[in-house]
Formats: structure tokens, C-alpha cells, sequence
């Protein structure tokens, strides 16, 4: 992986998440090169469960903060935290905020 752990070739990154082998994946390129493009962008989501009927589809900001986030209110309740895939998405893009589009968030 080396220097291309956070900033690969394509937009696909492996992610293990509560020890669950998952995909996340952007349609794309243009992410990974231009610094545009990561204002608000849409990345997908799959981890092969049962329980996931179809892969989630998220749209991420990183010019919004976090703390104003009003799309999922069970994350910005005292002693909450937000969930893990949003946690892993926030090592590349700190303080994205994650919409999940309609689907219930989970990890």
C-alpha cells in the first residue's frame, strides 16, 4: 500500500470496520486528482452483510462542519458517537459531514 494508502490510483479503499472486511468506493477519478472535487462528492458504501440490501449511497461535505449536522440527530446527542464508517471517512477527510441519503446509519 505504501504511499498510496489514503490517496490511491482509483477511489477504492478496503476498509476492515468493527473487524467486518468492507468497500468504499467513489465513481469518480477526478478525487483523487483535483482538490475540487472534495467539496461535495458521493462515495458508496458495501460490506457483503445480509442486513445491507444494497449499498449505501453518501454524500460527503467537507466544507460543512460536523456539529451541524441535522441529517442524523442520534450522532449529535450527548454521549453519542458518530458511527464508525463516518469516523474512517473523517482519517481522509477531517470533519466531513456524511449524509447517508436516506439509508439508516450504520457501523
Amino acid at each position: 500500500v505504501g504511499s498510496m494508502l489514503k490517496t490511491p490510483k482509483f477511489p477504492i479503499w478496503l476498509c476492515s470496520i468493527n473487524r467486518m472486511h468492507s468497500v468504499l468506493f467513489g465513481t469518480n477519478r477526478l478525487l483523487l486528482s483535483d482538490w475540487k472535487t472534495e467539496h461535495i462528492f458521493h462515495l458508496y458504501f458495501y460490506n457483503g452483510q445480509r442486513r445491507q440490501m444494497r449499498t449505501a449511497h453518501l454524500t460527503i461535505d467537507t466544507h460543512s462542519h460536523h456539529w451541524e449536522e441535522d441529517c442524523c440527530e442520534a450522532t449529535s446527542s450527548p454521549g453519542r458517537r458518530a458511527p464508525s464508517l463516518v469516523m474512517a471517512i473523517r482519517t481522509k477527510w477531517p470533519g466531513a459531514t456524511v449524509s447517508w441519503n436516506g439509508t439508516e446509519p450504520f457501523f
